[in-house]
C-alpha cells in the first residue's frame, strides 16, 4: 500500500511541475580504494593464469565476487527511491535557509544503506548557461528501512533574487564496500521563488513621519489616541473617558485615527541600462532590496502599503498575502529603458531607492521624498 501510494505521489508531482525526468543509466566511478583493489585484482588473476596455483585461483574468485556483490547490493539500494523537497514558505536572497528533503523507500523488504541525495538545478536568474549543475549540498541517510521514509536537510542561500528551476535529484551510494560509486537521477521538478533580500531598519527615517505616512480623517476604534470629545447619543460606551468624565462633570469619549487610512506608496523607479556594469547591477539590486526592506518594515507596522514602478502598480494593501504580492513583483521586476515613461505619482509618495538619474548614471541619495 506504501508502494502504490509512493508511486501516485510521484505521478502527480510530475503532472504538477512539468514532463518527469527522463529514466538515465546508472553512472559508476572508481573510488580510490576501489582502483587499489580492481589493481590487485588484475594482478593475482594475472599471477594465478602463470602459475596455475589453485590458491591464487581461489582468492582470485573472492575478490571477483566482492566486485560482482558490490555491483548488485549498490544497485538494490537505489531502486524503488522517491524523493521529495519541503522548502520553506519565505527565500530571500543572500539569506540562509534549510532545504529539508524526505527520501521514501518504496521496496516491500530490503533496505536502502548509505544514500547521498543532491539537488540538481538547471535554472538561475542571469545564469550563463542552461547546464545542469547539482548543489554545493549533500544529503546523507544512513539507513532507510522498507516502506519506510527519512527526513533530513541542508543548507543554502541563493545569491541573487528571482526564478531558480531545479529540475531532479541526484542520488549516489557507496554501499556495500566503498569500492565504486553508483548514481542514478530521480525526478523532482519544482520552481523556486527568491525573493529580495530584505535588510534590518535600524532607525525609522523621517520621511515616513513627515510625508509618507497620510493619516486619515475618518476615526475609528483600533488606531492610535486622537482626542477627547463630548458623548453623543450612539457612541459606544466603551470609548468613554471615566476618568475625565469624572472630574469634568461631563461625558467624555475617547477618539482614535482610523488605521485603514495610514498609507504609504513606495516608488521604485527601474530606470536602468540595457546592460549594466557589475557596478550599475549591484546598485540595481540594492534598490530592489532597499524597496523590499522598506515594504516589509511597513506592512510589519500595520500601514496600507502601495508599490509602484515603471513596469507595474500594485494598489495599497496590507497583511502577510500582501506582502508577498509586492515581494512577488519586486523578485521579478527588471530595469527598462528611458523609452517606459514613469507612472503618474499620489502626493504621499515615497522615493526609496531609485537607482539612476540617467540610465548611465545612478545618484548617491537613495531615499528621498518628491
Amino acid at each position: 500500500m506504501v508502494e502504490r501510494h509512493a508511486k501516485r505521489e510521484a505521478e502527480q508531482g510530475s503532472r504538477a511541475k512539468g514532463p518527469p525526468v527522463p529514466a538515465r543509466r546508472r553512472r559508476l566511478r572508481f573510488t580510490r580504494e576501489g582502483k587499489y583493489f580492481v589493481g590487485l585484482t588484475f594482478a593475482i588473476g594475472f599471477a594465478a593464469i602463470n602459475t596455475g596455483n589453485n590458491l591464487l585461483y581461489l582468492v582470485l574468485g573472492m575478490l571477483l565476487t566482492l566486485i560482482v556483490g558490490s555491483g548488485v547490493l549498490s544497485e538494490i539500494a537505489l531502486r524503488s527511491l522517491v524523493a521529495a523537497r519541503q522548502p520553506p514558505q519565505r527565500l530571500f536572497a543572500h539569506t540562509p535557509f534549510l532545504m529539508g528533503i524526505r527520501l521514501h523507500n518504496a521496496k516491500r523488504r530490503l533496505p536502502s544503506f548509505s544514500i547521498e541525495v543532491e539537488d540538481v538545478l538547471t535554472e538561475a536568474p542571469r545564469a550563463p548557461s542552461a547546464e545542469e549543475r547539482p548543489l554545493d549540498k549533500k544529503c546523507f541517510f544512513l539507513k532507510i528501512p522498507a516502506g519506510r521514509t527519512q527526513r533530513t536537510s541542508y543548507r543554502h542561500a541563493f545569491t541573487a533574487r528571482g526564478r531558480y528551476r531545479l529540475t531532479s535529484f541526484a542520488v549516489s551510494t557507496r554501499f556495500p564496500f566503498g569500492l565504486f560509486e553508483k548514481a542514478r537521477r530521480l525526478g523532482g521538478e519544482q520552481e523556486l521563488l527568491v525573493f529580495p533580500q530584505v535588510l534590518p531598519l535600524p532607525a525609522l527615517p523621517a520621511t515616513y513621519r513627515d510625508a509618507g505616512e497620510q493619516r486619515s480623517p475618518r476615526l475609528g476604534r483600533a488606531g492610535e489616541y486622537h482626542a477627547l470629545r463630548d458623548y453623543r447619543q450612539g457612541d459606544d460606551p466603551r470609548d468613554i473617558a471615566w476618568r475625565n468624565s469624572a472630574k469634568l462633570g461631563r461625558p467624555l469619549v475617547r477618539e482614535h485615527e482610523d488605521p485603514r487610512g495610514q498609507r504609504v506608496t513606495i516608488f521604485l523607479d527601474n530606470l536602468g541600462a540595457s546592460s549594466p556594469s557589475p557596478a550599475q547591477h549591484d546598485r540595481q539590486e540594492q534598490a530592489v532590496s532597499e524597496a523590499a526592506s522598506h515594504a516589509a518594515h511597513l506592512i510589519a507596522r500595520g500601514l496600507r502599503v502601495a508599490l509602484v514602478s515603471r513596469s507595474f502598480d500594485l494598489p495599497a494593501g496590507s497583511g502577510p498575502a500582501h506582502l508577498d504580492r509586492m515581494l512577488t513583483a519586486l523578485a521579478l521586476i527588471s530595469f527598462v529603458g528611458p523609452d517606459v515613461p514613469t507612472p503618474a505619482l499620489p502626493r504621499d509618495v515615497l522615493h526609496i531607492a531609485a537607482p539612476f538619474a540617467s540610465a548611465s548614471e545612478a545618484p548617491d541619495d537613495l531615499d528621498r521624498v518628491a
